[in-house]
């Protein structure tokens, strides 16, 4: 075998021969060879004498040298990739370990100011007990004084005045940015490190909530700031940005006034709105900043007057430092600093707009994940699932949350009307006359009948959740559809996208979800896109029954358990099988937005099949996980939109319908949240569970929940530490657990109960009922279920 020669130079012209000598290639040669290897870097024998063949300028070079060349050639190929991506890690490296410096020397700077103020209110605290024998009226007054805190002025907002505001800005949001004005804490659990989304901190103390991150991204900062200001493009709360007015300032910046939206995440609240000032400059030292804050008390100039159904919110100097990175690329600083007015929400809702994390997590990383996922997108360009490109995937996912949001929140002005209540005011109904604006498609005609429904209604409704992870209950809408969705709202809701008249939802069928295609992943898995096909679907269309595959486009974000605070999203919209970029979609779903900030340790594979569970009665089910000592109580509002497309004349129909569906939703989240709670055995029971509790342990244990809430009596003996799910599969009697839906199938065996049906854990899914009973033993079983309970 002949070895590849090191000493080849980085031409290709040379080649080792077996005696020690080289032969030096012509340039034409060497063309002809690059060309041939960029066509077939590894060429056969056969490849290589026919090479020689087709070019006459090679017929005198041997088949062997012809093969070593391109050893040669591989090798200098896969040196330079190799040197090409330690090179790419040594800049990112470098740069944060310069990021990380500067984060320490900035907590160094946090810890001498903290010393400082804590001797000086020291010294405060011995004045003040020296004091406490003086009553004269003076020193009262004085004191009484300290306190009153005066109203600033309205600021100047003429051109000259709104550059001193824009200056003033840039300074605070600089020292919040590098420097020590605000307290920050690091955001609880997060990482910080050279694979991490970035450095993530909290504020502490400081008005309003506030968020900060840190971190690298390949783009340059000119690119940096065009996708951070086009606000639309990823932040998925915002409704609108209006920019009013531009201004050029005299060093060469930019000043402009905006007007912004945010959507409200729950029914029960308004959105906010911002009369913003956003300032960019460009430093001495060649960094890019993007730089903005309210103008809610200015004089002499442009003004926003409130709008109906918002919120006035007040943004602090907030922004984007962008610096420019050694080797390409951008470290950049983001700022996040409000006061979301919290006393507008009722009480219970007010910790959404009092949190910092939430405020990190929804505004603050998205922004630095939606600049990774864009350079990710740059440096490796690729077609993802349906054929489609990375930056389509994202608009369609833009569209999917945009139109979600808009249902949620039913702003007049999108077309969105309030019908009357039925006199329970659980579901609010609205209904738009104008779908062409709700659903971005243009309605046309077809055989005198509009191609789209003329009306779209929405059924919403939130609820208030108590011991039960965001991520956890989301898990199990996703991967358990069967247990609160419908099959014959489906099948309408897809029979309403397509062409021609729909009438009311009839159809029924088999029913069950199949995952076909995923589309794409967000960094760090944040968030999936998927299309779902239900199978076996029916619907009605044209007064006759047909038979049919509805596919689902579905996004889903917020499923990491381990992430504190974190909201939790399932959007789905019924989609035809040929599904364009431009085709009507009505998104539905749900979110889940924690209302404290409770470190979640539930286990993370508890979202299993809780067919069965659900059925053993209320308070077993509470037995879904027994390490709520260290779980804690937790609370979220969870929000539920759907929306159905109908003809005006069966408004009322599909009004009734509509009330009805979303109230059995309400009712099966009801159920499955009392099925992942914590349980409150209380001292009957007897097990405690380790942290981090697999699957199959927490099947075992609620096996054992429901044998003692049926029949009173322990399935299994507590003998020492031996573990739950060892004690049920050595156990002598045969254990089955079987999951009694349309179409029944076995969950669970032990190896008795294995060895009964001469199966094993892996084939035990594939066996149903139907293959063990006949049709009278089959109905025998459902009759008698309850007696063979209490016979066990």
């Amino acid at each position: 075998m002949m070895a590849v020669s090191s000493g080849s130079s980085r031409d290709g012209s040379k080649v080792a021969m077996d005696n020690g000598k080289y032969v030096r290639y012509t340039p034409e040669q060497v063309e002809a060879l690059e060309r041939l290897y960029h066509e077939c870097p590894k060429p056969t024998s056969l490849r290589r004498q026919q090479l020689i063949r087709e070019c006459p300028i090679l017929s005198h070079i041997e088949p062997k040298q012809i093969k070593v060349w391109f050893q040669n050639r591989r090798c200098r190929e896969k040196q330079r990739k190799e040197s090409s991506r330690l090179q790419a890690v040594n800049r990112k490296l470098t740069a944060m370990n310069k990021l990380l410096m500067e984060e320490n020397d900035r907590l160094q700077k946090q810890v001498s100011q903290l010393v400082y103020e804590n001797g000086f209110f020291r010294q405060q605290t011995q004045n003040a007990t020296l004091a406490t024998t003086d009553t004269s009226c003076d020193s009262v007054v004085t004191s009484g004084q300290r306190h009153l805190t005066p109203q600033n002025p309205p600021r100047d907002a003429s051109p000259a005045g709104l550059l001193s505001i824009a200056e003033e800005t840039l300074a605070e949001f600089l020292s919040k940015a590098t420097g020590t004005a605000v307290e920050w804490v690091q955001m609880p659990g997060m990482k910080p490190g050279p694979d991490s989304i970035g450095i993530v901190a909290i504020s502490h103390g400081c008005p309003g909530v506030a968020a900060r991150a840190c971190g690298l991204v390949g783009l340059e900062p000119a690119r940096v700031a065009e996708i951070l200001k086009d606000r639309l493009s990823w932040f998925r709360d915002c409704r609108t940005v209006d920019v009013l007015n531009v201004m050029s300032t005299g060093n060469g910046g930019t000043i402009e006034l905006l007007y912004m939206q945010l959507y409200a995440p729950t029914t029960l609240a308004p959105g906010r709105d911002f009369w913003l000032l956003r300032y960019t400059s460009l430093m001495e030292d060649g960094s890019l900043v993007v730089c903005e804050r309210s103008l809610n008390n200015t004089q002499n100039g442009p003004a926003m007057p409130p709008v109906q159904h918002f919120v006035r919110a007040d943004m602090l100097p907030s922004g984007y430092l962008i610096r420019p990175c050694e080797g390409g690329g951008s470290i950049i600083h983001i700022v996040d600093h409000m006061i979301l007015e919290p006393w507008s929400v009722p009480e219970v809702l007010r910790p959404l707009y009092e949190s910092s994390m939430l405020l990190a997590q929804r505004t603050t990383m998205a922004a630095l994940r939606h600049l990774r996922q864009i350079s990710q997108e740059v440096s490796q360009p690729c077609v993802t699932g349906w054929g489609r490109r990375p930056a389509a995937l994202r608009a369609l996912s833009q569209r999917l949350c945009k139109g979600f949001n808009e249902a949620v929140n039913g702003f007049a002005d999108d077309g969105w009307s309030m019908l009357e209540s039925d006199g329970i005011d659980d579901v609010t109904l609205l209904v738009n006359s104008s779908p062409s604006k709700m659903m971005g498609a243009n309605l046309g005609y077809s055989n005198g009948f509009p191609s789209m429904p003329s009306s779209v209604l929405c059924a919403k409704a939130s609820m208030l959740l108590q011991n039960v992870p965001p991520a956890i209950l989301l898990r199990f809408l996703r991967e358990h559809r069967s247990e609160w969705a419908d099959s014959s709202i489906d099948a309408y809701s897809a029979a309403a996208i397509k062409a021609g008249p729909c009438s009311l939802p009839g159809a029924r069928g088999s029913f069950g979800g199949q995952v076909i295609l995923p589309l794409a992943h967000t960094i760090e898995n944040e968030e999936f896109m998927e299309v779902i096909k239900l199978e076996n679907m029916g619907y009605y269309r044209d007064d006759m029954t047909m038979p049919g595959d509805v596919f689902l486009l579905q996004l889903c974000s917020g499923v990491d358990e381990h992430a504190v605070g974190t909201s939790a999203e399932l959007v789905f919209a019924p989609i035809d099988a040929s599904f364009s970029d431009d085709a009507p979609i009505l998104p539905s779903g749900f979110r889940i937005v924690p209302l404290d900030s409770g470190t979640d340790a539930a286990s993370p594979n508890r979202t299993l099949d809780l067919a069965s569970s659900l059925e053993v009665g209320t308070t077993a089910n509470k037995a879904a996980g027994a390490n709520s000592g260290h779980s804690g109580s937790t609370k979220s509002v969870m929000t539920i939109a759907f929306q159905f497309a109908f003809e005006v004349h069966l408004q009322d129909n599909i009004a009734t319908m509509a009330r009805q569906y979303v109230r059995s939703i309400v009712a099966s989240v009801q159920r499955v949240s009392l099925a992942l709670s914590p349980s409150r055995f209380g001292s009957q029971s007897a097990f405690h569970l380790p942290p981090g509790t697999p699957e199959a342990q927490t099947l075992a244990r609620w096996i054992c929940n429901s044998y003692r809430f049926y029949l009173g009596v322990e399935l299994l003996k507590c003998e020492g530490s031996e573990p739950i799910l060892k004690s049920l599969w050595h156990h002598s009697d045969a254990v089955l657990c079987c999951s009694l839906k349309a179409l029944p199938v076995f969950t669970f065996a032990n190896q008795a109960g294995l060895d009964m049906l001469e199966t094993t854990l892996v084939a035990l899914q594939d066996i149903t009922l139907e293959k063990i009973f006949d049709d009278n033993g089959k109905k025998i079983l459902c009759s008698e279920f309850p007696q063979i309970m209490q016979q066990v």
